[in-house]
């Protein structure tokens, strides 16, 4: 545990130091965030935020290769540099969208290429756990299904990404809830293997607390589709490198629970619950009303949050308990299986609707993400 401390710290401190730079760099090259109809904060906010954080990432991750433990794994070392160098070109094309705003198509060309080079250095989904066996994939449809949960996962964070630290605190959230799974798989079950997930994720939880301070509100600096584009390729990417690294065959005496053996594919959509339910609500929406699911619009759960009247900052710390609540929840039952687990997420998700939906305060806040 003391490794991937010191990998979040790396991550965390880099990420800060250098977010400072980014955001001059943004006024430099006019990477400014203008303020549309859509959009909820009232004056221009410098972009780039996704640069520092992938030169966190950066460092979090060559730290990790010349560390004990973690350095000696060279599939680990193989598939984080594979990770690094697919997460610079998604990065990169959302620099380009950040500072000249690509069309839907060149910006969905890019997030592919990115995948396409996952994939290419063997990061890909092997085998999806079912409820009565385990489904190993052939070559074609394990590349067809990392190329969309990545395609996916990229453009759900890059949709919630409109409040002040929503995206960097939803997706910190959910990567630690796998980082918790992913380290009792390598630790408590002997599966050393698993380390990539773990690696990734605590790398990611990192970046994320250390470019909060820019971002929380009021922002100084926003992430930009670089630095959201880059979360959600990380999150897909840790989720994708565990079914690479562990023996499926072992997943059925993997928890005590029910449904243990069934958490790596349970846990991946807890961890993301919010963005993808919001992702879904956005193509349905669109679509019934005529419009490319790509369209912008000002209905997504964060607009919907500040309608209810919450403050800027309160809607940002409901969305953060909905997704702590349900994504630890999830974890939690598994690892401590009781009706008491179960009674506990259960409150927790009582509470969270209480305060969303109980009472009305007054007075919406602004900002973006």
């Amino acid at each position: 545990m003391r490794v991937y401390l010191l990998v979040l710290l790396v991550a965390a401190a880099v990420t800060y130091l250098l977010s400072g730079l980014a955001r001059r760099l943004a006024f430099r090259f006019n990477a400014v965030a203008l303020v549309r109809d859509r959009d909820v904060h009232t004056r221009p906010i410098p972009y780039f935020g996704g640069i520092s954080m992938w030169c966190g990432l950066t460092a979090a991750l060559l730290l990790a290769g010349t560390l004990p433990w973690l350095g000696d794994f060279p599939l680990v070392n193989h598939d984080a540099r594979a990770i690094l160098l697919a997460g610079a070109l998604i990065c990169a094309v959302g620099v380009l969208d950040d500072m000249f705003e690509l069309n839907a198509l060149a910006k969905i060309a890019g997030q592919l290429l990115a995948a396409g080079v996952a994939v290419l250095n063997g990061v890909k989904v092997y085998w999806i756990p079912l409820p009565d066996r385990i489904i190993s994939l052939d070559d074609g449809t394990s590349i067809v299904l990392t190329l969309a949960l990545i395609f996916v996962v990229v453009n759900a964070i890059n949709l919630i990404d409109g409040l002040d630290g929503l995206a960097a605190g939803v997706v910190a959230i959910g990567a630690s809830a796998f980082f918790i799974y992913a380290y009792w798989l390598s630790y408590e079950q002997e599966l050393v293997r698993a380390t990539t997930s773990s690696l990734i994720t605590v790398a990611t939880v990192g970046i994320c607390l250390g470019f909060l301070p820019y971002n929380i509100h009021p922002a100084r600096m926003f992430m930009g589709d670089s630095g959201s584009m880059l979360l959600g390729f990380l999150l897909a990417a840790s989720v994708i490198s565990l079914t690479g690294q562990i023996d499926p065959s072992r997943l059925d005496r993997l928890g005590a629970s029910a449904f243990g053996a069934y958490l790596p594919l349970l846990l991946p959509i807890a961890a993301m619950a919010l963005p993808v339910f919001d992702l879904v609500l956005a193509y349905v929406r669109r679509t019934l009303a005529g419009r490319l699911w790509f369209q912008a619009d000002k209905q997504h759960l964060h607009h919907r949050m500040l309608n209810l009247g919450h403050s800027h900052s309160g809607a940002v710390a409901l969305l953060w308990l909905w997704s702590a609540v349900i994504a630890f929840g999830l974890v939690l039952i598994d690892l401590f299986p009781s009706v008491w687990t179960v009674a506990a997420t259960v409150a927790g998700l009582v509470v969270a609707a209480i305060l969303t939906w109980g009472r009305r305060p007054s007075g919406a806040g602004v900002g973006h993400g």
